[in-house]
């Protein structure tokens, strides 16, 4: 896919690197990411190694979102990471290093391709890129972090004894010495104060002939705002070379999609799952299930089909699949739709809907396996007229209308109205997965769903299947712990 007349191994030295000589083709887990991939890549690792990185950077979006403080949002980035974007460090010799971060430089640079193209994507892209690096660097080997500051040129100058000894006194006022310090010895850097405006605003430095004199532990916020710097110029560059693609009919829908990764985060394994976790269901149990267990989007489509007895085609699409992969048979769908649409003749049903049921599990027409829609889909495809029921409730209803069917839906599981000036100034804010998280959790909270949590290790809402499949684990595990507690043995949970 990239291509060049060189390649990246036999490129020797470029502006801010230091010449290295290693046996790893990419030397470092912490990357400033300069040169670009320069070898052929296949459409499909094109797309995997983007999504890839794109679920890492959605998670940590809906982490600003929720305000979440640097050691969690720290915690679950790493645990995303190690998901969806494993780096080993160099010392982990049975692990392929460069396999694993070559994925992470090109996912890099296909998103560069995505959240160039306007002001506030490349905003959103620096932000989430720069909490990335940053909890990479903080969690990185000591050893191999010192490695890679030394393969770069950063322009500071390191302070010499005689001169730290001049300053002593001002040096401690700025910085007062802890174990810390005196571990790493007490070096300080002076750089040019224009470059830690940060540290001169909490003035944890000293100033001097207008030089910033950095100690070793706040060194980080030099190397921070170089990343922040090289990649705001490294986009506005890809900006102006990005009409060059237009014309590329295999590469453009892919970015298109990319780009609108950030309004639900991004779908895992649930947009082609064909089986509920825990296993089927009949169509007698939709009902119940929708009430105790699906978001509000597949809650809206229930309650509309049972008050009309009908639901128009997109909204049908969007619910089957969802039915579909919950674990709902193809004969129990039929018998299932063919109840809710009461009001229809059976000639009727028989002609123009049952077809279109067996069209959605892959038995008619092209035979195509269909996934259901993430929350991406959903938010950005079919958009709902004033007269359809499909859609996000969250983006789709007005601000009334919202919390009139949020506390309709949820009441009965907790949700108040205290809970909704927080959700609805997410969603103000166009954090539509965040607001329903923030449901999930609120709903949740007397299975142990803690704020925070999402439906597990921090993670947001990116489908409803998966709201739906963690909403009934839960339930099973709280109706274990009662039966064991029923029966005398040892309480679990």
């Amino acid at each position: 896919m990239f291509s060049a007349r060189e390649r990246y191994s036999d490129v020797k030295e470029s502006k801010g690197q230091v010449e290295q000589h290693s046996h790893l083709k990419y030397p470092h887990r912490l990357n400033f990411y300069d040169i670009p991939p320069v070898e052929d890549i296949t459409i499909e690792e094109f797309e995997t190694c983007a999504i890839d990185r794109l679920r890492v950077l959605a998670e940590i979006e809906s982490s600003f979102a929720r305000n979440r403080p640097y050691d969690e949002l720290k915690t679950i980035t790493l645990a995303q990471c190690q998901k969806h974007l494993p780096l080993h460090s160099s010392s982990a010799h049975t692990m392929d290093l460069d396999s694993e971060r070559r994925r992470d430089h090109i996912g890099h640079f296909v998103l560069r391709l995505a959240f160039c193209r306007s002001e506030e994507l490349r905003r959103r892209f620096v932000k989430a890129e720069s909490a990335l690096f940053r909890t990479r660097y903080d969690s990185d080997d000591h050893t191999e972090r010192g490695e890679f500051l030394n393969s770069r040129d950063f322009g500071w100058i390191k302070v010499q004894d005689d001169e730290r000894d001049l300053y002593r006194e001002e040096l401690a006022a700025a910085a007062p010495i802890t174990k810390e310090a005196n571990a790493d010895g007490g070096n300080y850097y002076k750089v040019k104060w224009t470059r830690v405006p940060d540290l001169v605003e909490k003035r944890r430095v000293f100033l001097k002939g207008g030089y910033a004199y950095v100690p070793s532990r706040e060194q980080f916020s030099i190397v921070f705002q170089e990343f922040q710097m090289t990649l705001n110029k490294a986009l506005e560059m890809t900006a102006k070379a990005l009409p060059r693609l237009d014309e590329d009919t295999r590469i453009v829908p892919i970015l298109n999609n990319l780009s609108q990764g950030f309004l639900a985060g991004v779908s895992s394994e649930w947009s082609t799952a064909s089986a509920a976790e825990g296993g089927g269901i009949t169509a007698d149990m939709v009902e119940d299930l929708a009430r105790r267990h699906f978001p509000a989007c597949m809650r809206n489509l229930q309650e509309t089909l049972r008050r009309d007895r009908h639901l128009k085609h997109f909204g049908r699409w969007q619910y089957g699949l969802f039915l579909k992969v919950l674990g709902l048979p193809i004969e129990e769908a039929i018998a299932f739709w063919r109840k809710s649409f009461s009001n229809i003749q059976e000639d009727k049903f028989n002609k123009e809907y049952k077809y279109n049921i067996r069209h959605l599990y892959g038995l008619e027409g092209k035979r195509a396996n269909y996934p259901a829609k993430s929350c991406t889909q959903i938010l950005t495809a079919d958009q709902p007229g004033s007269s359809d029921s499909h859609g996000c409730p969250y983006r789709h209803f007005s601000p009334d209308n919202l919390q009139t069917a949020l506390l309709s839906m949820y009441s009965s599981q907790g949700l108040t109205a205290a809970d909704l000036p927080e959700i609805m100034s997410t969603v103000k804010a166009g954090h539509y997965h965040v607001a329903c998280t923030r449901v999930f959790e609120i709903t949740h909270a007397t299975r142990g769903v803690k704020k925070g949590e999402g439906v597990g290790d921090g993670e947001s809402v990116t489908h409803p299947n998966q709201y739906a499949a963690r909403s009934r684990e839960l339930e099973r595990g709280k109706a274990t712990a009662v039966k064991v507690e029923a029966d005398g043995d040892v309480v679990m949970g």
